[in-house]
């Protein structure tokens, strides 16, 4: 199970934007947190009353996980490119949701009714990677989109292709997730 303070550090890091006396110690959480200096890849999702409103993250561990999560609950937050920049007076309504991603693998497979039989719904995430095109949904994408072919056609699309692409054999990465949401108002700042 994932700490509460990767939501504390998403809150602040958010909060950091609207009142300077928010601060982020670094140095304090690494003493407390050890975990949070290990390089680690998170995901920060915000739903406005249920309905996304943000929602950045990496996909590989390329920096610390505290860094991770400052940066894309900021990002999440304020340059989603699907949303206009969050505005304080929305920060009641918010939920804020923290994953934190295992290293992907390559799936391997043969062709797409292989693919579907291997792919594991409601545990696995997934990335499709071709030719310079590149999408992902995090397993809680499964909420909504229940059967395997159904998430494999929309990752598809959202990589920017045809749920055809799959007869040419594209990469999938799988990978797993823990996640961890709470209401804004309920998580409380650093």
């Amino acid at each position: 199970m994932l700490d509460p303070v990767l939501l504390q550090i998403a809150k602040t890091a958010i909060l950091e934007r609207f009142h300077t006396f928010y601060k982020i110690d670094k140095e304090a959480l690494y003493k407390a947190y050890p975990f949070l200096e290990k390089q680690g890849a998170a995901f920060v999702t915000l739903k406005y009353d249920d309905h996304l409103r943000g929602c950045i993250g990496s996909l590989m561990a390329h920096r610390t996980l505290l860094d991770d999560v400052v940066s894309n609950a900021r990002s999440a937050a304020f340059q989603d490119p699907r949303f206009h920049p969050l505005h304080e007076r929305e920060l009641s309504n918010i939920s804020v949701e923290v994953s934190v991603l295992s290293e992907p693998e390559l799936l391997e497979y043969d062709d797409f009714d292989d693919l579907l039989q291997k792919v594991v719904p409601d545990i696995d995430g997934l990335i499709l990677s071709h030719k310079g095109h590149q999408g992902t949904f995090l397993p809680q994408v499964w909420e909504e989109l229940k059967s395997p072919k159904e998430f494999l056609e929309h990752l598809s699309m959202k990589a920017g292709l045809s749920p055809l692409i799959f007869e040419e054999h594209p990469s999938i990465y799988r990978y797993r997730v823990e996640a961890i949401e709470d209401s804004f108002d309920a998580i409380e700042a650093l």
